[in-house]
């Protein structure tokens, strides 16, 4: 059944600490080589490991097409500090940035900035929607910013709809949405609210893209996995988790894809090294040759990859057009 919506993948290359350079740049080489999206990196106060922003900016010259996501946590953190940051990475990545909102809850990380702990999950979430908004602005803005406006109409933002709080935000600020879901009638489910919401915050909602979180283990050989929450070891926190093989996964992503529940999938491998290669050499080779996937970039930034307009710079002479 032949589609005409774009099918979007992306993946983490985090995983467990690891110091060198050369492993990072690596694995988003191989990702660039499968054409995802983008690639991700996870971070947190409380998370052991390099700096995700600093590790993504050494990967940006290593990489030409790309895309480069970290984890930004705004709690804790001033907002004209995140916009300099993303912006800085827009700038040496040339466009291909983003950057995923997330939040600090725990009494630990609230410790190391001399701080109270943190306050309720609606508060932290608002605060991250609300340096979304600053963010956006500063990057629309000669005044304030100190970092000049991102070279290709601003960077991506990431958020991640797992809890209700979270979700409201991802309406009014998300670029990209990462949900979880066990069945393709939940994951559509999920992506008609999102896309509602959106539209009753004025958005368009087709400039949404709604990605299923999926934590892949492509260690067996071929069998007849499911995705299930209740299944997967602790690192499934990150998403709903799939055990299978390369062609498994293939399947799943078809299926979930051709009824319409999803616009993607982001992909955390359990262990990088081994099952990222399998996800672009089995089960992206499989989709291009099956014609959902693609076989090369139409486009150099992270925005043309996601099939987004270009945002519109809000101080911009009305008619000065959207790209300046």
């Amino acid at each position: 059944m032949p589609t005409t919506r774009s099918l979007h993948l992306a993946a983490e290359i985090g995983g467990p600490p690891r110091y060198d350079a050369a492993s990072h740049i690596a694995l988003a080489r191989l990702a660039e080589r499968g054409t995802l999206d983008f690639v991700t990196f996870r971070d947190s106060f409380a998370r052991p490991g390099p700096d995700a922003m600093a590790v993504l900016a050494r990967v940006a010259p290593e990489t030409t097409r790309i895309g480069l996501v970290p984890t930004v946590t705004t709690t804790h953190t001033e907002p004209f500090h995140v916009s300099s940051a993303v912006a800085t990475l827009d700038w040496v990545s040339q466009g291909r940035a983003g950057w995923h909102a997330d939040v600090s809850t725990t009494e630990a990380e609230a410790r190391l900035f001399g701080r109270r702990p943190a306050a309720p999950a609606p508060a932290l979430w608002q605060e991250a929607g609300e340096t979304a908004d600053a963010s956006a602005r500063l990057w629309d803005s000669w005044g304030p910013a100190r970092v000049p406006r991102p070279p290709r109409a601003g960077p991506v933002t990431v958020f991640d709809a797992t809890t209700g709080p979270a979700a409201r935000a991802a309406a009014r600020h998300a670029d990209v949405v990462y949900v979880r879901a066990s069945s393709p009638e939940r994951a559509a489910a999920l992506r008609d609210e999102l896309r509602r919401a959106a539209a009753a915050h004025g958005r368009d909602p087709d400039g949404l893209r709604v990605l299923v979180a999926l934590t892949v283990d492509l260690g067996d050989a071929e069998t007849a996995p499911g995705p299930g929450p209740e299944s997967g070891p602790p690192l499934a926190g990150h998403g709903t988790y799939f055990r299978g093989g390369p062609v498994d996964l293939a399947e799943l992503v078809t299926h979930w894809y051709r009824a319409g529940a999803v616009d993607g999938f982001h992909l955390t491998p359990l262990t990088p090294g081994r099952d990222l290669e399998r996800i672009v050499n089995g089960t992206v080779a499989l989709l291009q040759h099956r014609g959902l996937f693609r076989t090369f970039y139409p486009g150099g930034t992270l925005r043309e990859h996601l099939g987004l307009a270009r945002r519109a710079n809000r101080y911009a002479p009305r008619g000065a057009g959207a790209a300046s």
